[in-house]
């Protein structure tokens, strides 16, 4: 992932951490008060939102201590595409540009597709001024790549 990917998972779990857990314990402890459990719905909400919450720290944990994390700015591959790579292309008369990124971090709106989608498949491995040509639902899309930059 890159190094913004593992900063928004880092702040993710930090949050999770000091602000989601501490409240949700909070919320078991007063639907406790409130007496009987078997029949208690805001007792069980909050006990499966514990679960969720420690599901999912558990998750962050585990992709954090197993990503490798990259500095785009710091690739230099003689201007081809790669992970972390800035690409702009061309379709149809129409200029895109995408970051190629990991799956977390991956966002079509703001111009961050994962390096596993098959237009990041496709682009990888290439340089300025090829064609690559992307089977998608709505057949099969040329792109032209017009600058690569690790930024």
């Amino acid at each position: 992932m890159t190094t913004r990917g593992a900063e928004l998972l880092k702040t993710e779990l930090h949050k999770l951490k000091t602000v989601e857990r501490p409240a949700n314990s909070t919320a078991i402890a007063e639907a406790r008060a409130h007496g009987d459990l078997s029949e208690n719905a805001e007792y069980h909400a909050a006990r499966e939102r514990a679960g969720f919450i420690e599901g999912r720290i558990s998750e962050l944990e585990a992709k954090l201590g197993n990503a490798q994390v990259i500095d785009p700015k710091l690739v230099d591959a003689d201007g081809r595409c790669v992970f972390g790579a800035t690409v702009d292309v061309e379709s149809g008369g129409e200029n895109t540009t995408w970051q190629i990124v990991g799956e977390d971090e991956a966002d079509i709106k703001k111009g961050r597709i994962s390096v596993s989608s098959p237009i990041a498949r496709a682009l990888i491995g290439k340089e300025s001024g090829e064609i690559v040509e992307v089977q998608t639902p709505g057949g099969v899309k040329r792109y032209e790549i017009i600058d690569v930059r690790y930024e």
